[in-house]
C-alpha cells in the first residue's frame, strides 16, 4: 500500500542521443543505437591476468582441484571437499574438449588435455578409497 510521502526512482537515459520529446525511459532506436565493443580478449578487467582459453582452463581445473580437497594456496583454509561438483566442471572440461575439436591451438590442446588427465586420475583416486 503506498502512501503520498513514498517517492518513486526516476530512469535517466546517459547513454546520450536523447532526444528532448522522448522520454528518457524509452530505449534509442535501433539507427541511434551505439555498437557494443568488446574488451580485447587478451586482457582482463583489473586483475592483469591476460585471459585465454588456456588460462580459463586452468581456473576451471583449479576450482576443480580446490573441491577435491587440494590446499593451492597455503595461505587459505581448506575447502571440505565436494566431489559431485568436481566432477560436474570435469564434465564441462570434458564438453569443452569435444566441442572445440579442431579450433584450438597445439598449446591449447595440450592445456585441456593435460588438464583433463590430471583431474580425472585425482577423481579416479578419491573415489577408489
Amino acid at each position: 500500500m503506498a502512501t503520498e510521502s513514498e517517492e518513486g526512482f526516476v530512469v535517466r537515459d546517459r547513454r546520450g542521443g536523447s532526444a528532448p520529446d522522448r522520454p528518457a525511459s524509452t530505449p534509442p532506436a535501433a539507427s541511434e543505437a551505439q555498437p557494443h565493443q568488446h574488451a580485447p580478449s587478451d586482457s582482463s578487467q583489473g586483475s592483469g591476468i591476460p585471459v585465454s582459453f588456456s588460462s580459463f582452463v586452468i581456473s576451471l581445473g583449479s576450482s576443480s582441484m580446490m573441491l577435491m580437497g587440494e590446499q593451492l594456496d597455503p595461505q587459505q583454509p581448506p575447502m571440505p571437499p565436494n566431489l559431485p561438483q568436481a566432477k560436474d566442471i570435469i564434465d564441462l572440461l570434458s564438453v569443452l574438449e569435444q566441442k572445440t575439436t579442431g579450433n584450438l591451438t597445439t598449446e591449447e590442446q595440450a592445456v585441456l588435455r593435460d588438464m583433463l588427465y590430471a583431474l580425472r586420475m585425482k577423481y579416479v583416486s578419491l573415489t577408489a578409497k
